[in-house]
């Protein structure tokens, strides 16, 4: 579904990625797991238009879609959800949804889609009229899950959803985020929980100082001793 074939980026004159190849096939999860500043977020952002790639290719669906207009690319399935509860505070939350929709103009589709996004969130249902700024850290991830949702994507993208949550929270963060899964969804995750991002995906990527250094089944990865050491403090991953 995606290939990223060689792909470089900088800002100004600091090269941010060097030569990352990944792919995502549908129906997937493949996680992206790495360190501050290895370039996790970069990856998506040029995925996403929002970053120009500065060499290589990134090719959905056997499109190029490297230098496509970021609203051209979301209309393609692209979905992403960035790191930070990036939402409006002083919008209520199914305003907030319904800005996810914005490129459908059929109003009974989206009405459909918003009855999904409820019962996947039941709380953002009880709090849909509610300011989304009065909204706990885990009830503004479960909206901006819902808001892409609403997009009616084929391929999310979620950069560090568990960022902030408490492990009960990141627990039902990834509950979601299996459900939406076994919808038929194929998901990119970045994700600085990588005892959790490997347990919930079939295949991973280790990025390091925006090369990719290793890759393979998400299973061989937690067993990895090389991984163990960086990132799951020595202890395996039960899946």
């Amino acid at each position: 579904m995606l290939r990223i074939e060689g792909l470089h980026a900088s800002y100004g004159k600091v090269s941010a990625l060097e030569n990352v190849s990944l792919n995502v096939e549908a129906g997937q999860i493949v996680c992206l797991l790495g360190a501050n500043g290895a370039g996790k977020t970069t990856t998506l952002n040029c995925v996403s238009g929002l970053v120009a790639a500065a060499g290589g290719r990134i090719v959905f669906e056997d499109e190029d879609i490297s230098r496509l207009r970021v609203e051209d690319i979301v209309r393609r399935g692209i979905i992403q959800v960035p790191e930070g509860r990036e939402i409006f505070t002083a919008m209520s939350v199914e305003d907030n949804l319904m800005l996810g929709a914005w490129q459908h103009k059929n109003n009974q589709r989206n009405r459909e889609q918003l009855a999904q996004v409820y019962d996947l969130f039941p709380r953002l249902r009880e709090r849909h009229a509610q300011f989304a700024g009065t909204l706990s850290g885990g009830e503004q991830q479960m909206l901006m899950i819902g808001r892409a949702l609403m997009a009616k994507p084929r391929l999310l993208m979620l950069d560090e959803p568990s960022l902030g949550l408490s492990p009960i929270l990141v627990q039902q963060v990834f509950d979601i985020i299996k459900t939406i899964h076994k919808s038929g969804i194929a998901i990119l995750l970045v994700e600085q929980n990588a005892r959790v991002a490997l347990d919930v995906s079939s295949y991973g990527y280790i990025l390091e100082n925006g090369e990719i250094n290793l890759h393979g089944p998400a299973s061989a990865l937690a067993e990895n001793p090389q991984v163990h050491e960086a990132y799951l403090g020595g202890a395996a991953v039960r899946h």
